[in-house]
């Protein structure tokens, strides 16, 4: 049977850890850089990286409009840190002028954990990517968003589990749209990854 074609957004970010992590989940993973390589790819990955940076290149090299085309269309795209501030249809603290793809209905507060030095690592319970063992997912954070409103056709996947910051949404998904303030590629844990190309699986019938 064919693989399904995830791409990954590669105009800045860590993309080729993201096509390492989606390459251990038998896809076939490609990076995207022009807009007719968006129509070729059956799920996106949109990265890691500095969301103000990605939003202005995707208007530069007129990327914008496609990937919103094929997000109102349910491609399924999963966004990791910038990625989720780029699905988001709200976004709090951003830059003057600062645009999103949208698609998903959650405001989301960029830098919400602080700056780089404010980085740290945790534990995750993750129930709907795990076996019945329930292994925590460890979730690195950089400079990472969080959630602070998800509509009512929102999952919440997972919430930081103690601190500060205890109970805020981290994980959540709405229909073919998946995203997570922290970066599973930078970890050997694949879940993430392979739960997104189950997704993708689904959304083109791939067995």
């Amino acid at each position: 049977m064919t693989k399904p074609r995830i791409g990954v957004l590669a105009v800045q970010g860590d993309v080729r850890e993201h096509l390492q992590a989606l390459a251990s989940a038998d896809v076939e993973a490609v990076p995207v850089r022009r807009p007719q390589e968006v129509a070729r790819v059956d799920g996106l990955v949109l990265p890691g990286g500095e969301s103000t940076t990605i939003d202005k290149l995707l208007r530069i090299f007129e990327l914008q409009e496609p990937i919103r085309a094929r997000i109102a269309a349910g491609m399924p795209v999963y966004g990791s840190c910038a990625g989720m501030i780029l699905l988001a249809d709200e976004v709090l603290d951003g830059q003057p002028g600062q645009q999103t793809l949208g698609g998903m209905d959650i405001t989301v507060r960029r830098n919400a954990f602080g700056r780089q030095v404010d980085s740290f690592e945790t534990d995750l319970v993750m129930p709907s990517l795990t076996d019945g063992a329930h292994t925590p997912v460890h979730a690195v954070f950089i400079r990472a968003p969080w959630v602070e409103r998800a509509g009512d056709g929102v999952q919440v996947l997972a919430t930081v589990p103690h601190g500060p910051a205890q109970g805020r949404v981290v994980a959540c998904r709405q229909g073919a749209l998946l995203a997570t303030s922290f970066h599973p590629e930078v970890t050997d844990d694949y879940r993430v990854h392979h739960y997104f190309a189950a997704m993708v699986r689904d959304a083109v019938r791939v067995p």
